[in-house]
């Protein structure tokens, strides 16, 4: 069964800061248009077509233009974060007023302060997206049983962010046609246009590794 993005359930804007760091061009007809993610697997691809099979069990069916950019997401240790270090992290508040990290993305230096801010995210059901600089690091509570506290510094505001030992904590470069195959985890940012839906932007992980953004 193929799925329109109409049916797909409402998302927000991409994140400006994914956006930039991957170097895809952002076309100013779409820049005001909805977008959504689609997080899923790869069922079949080919020049023109790319069909994924989003984490619901639904298929989704879109357009692949030719420049369409593809970037590898992959894993980094917990200590490559550091003080200074410019990163996205979707999490979820808890009640002290803490976020509780479910991954981490540590930018290039180049995406540095791109979407950077506090806002909602589609990752799980109340999750948030904090893009900001580690202004400081700490062991986590002991209650956690290991991680980092983390507090973050971003433009009229902060937060502070626990990040356990089980988080995948991951970064990204340039990837290639190789990255899609059947069977590759992804996360499709997409968009209809001209009444077809298309993918603008592929991040895949490799081996299975599923993009945990």
């Amino acid at each position: 069964m193929s799925l329109t993005l109409s049916r797909l359930p409402s998302a927000l804007l991409a994140s400006a800061a994914l956006v930039a760091a991957l170097g895809a061009p952002v076309l100013a007809s779409a820049q005001n248009a909805e977008q959504v993610r689609i997080r899923g697997t790869i069922v079949r691809v080919d020049a023109k077509t790319l069909v994924v099979q989003d984490r619901g069990g639904e298929v989704v069916s879109l357009a692949r233009p030719a420049d369409m950019p593809v970037s590898e997401v992959y894993r980094i240790k917990l200590s490559d974060i550091k003080r200074g270090s410019f990163i996205g992290t979707a999490a979820m508040p808890q009640a002290d007023g803490t976020q509780k990290a479910i991954e981490v993305v540590v930018f290039p230096e180049a995406a540095r302060g791109t979407g950077e801010g506090h806002r909602p995210w589609d990752l799980l059901p109340d999750s948030t997206m904090t893009n900001a600089t580690v202004a400081d690091l700490a062991a986590a509570p002991k209650s956690v049983h290991g991680g980092q506290q983390l507090r973050l510094t971003y433009k009229g505001g902060e937060k502070t962010v626990i990040v356990p030992p089980d988080a995948p904590v991951v970064t990204f470069r340039p990837g290639t046609e190789a990255l899609l195959v059947p069977g590759a985890k992804v996360m499709v940012n997409a968009q209809e246009k001209n009444g077809t839906p298309t993918a603008l932007r592929v991040t895949a992980g490799r081996n299975g590794f599923a993009p945990p953004m």
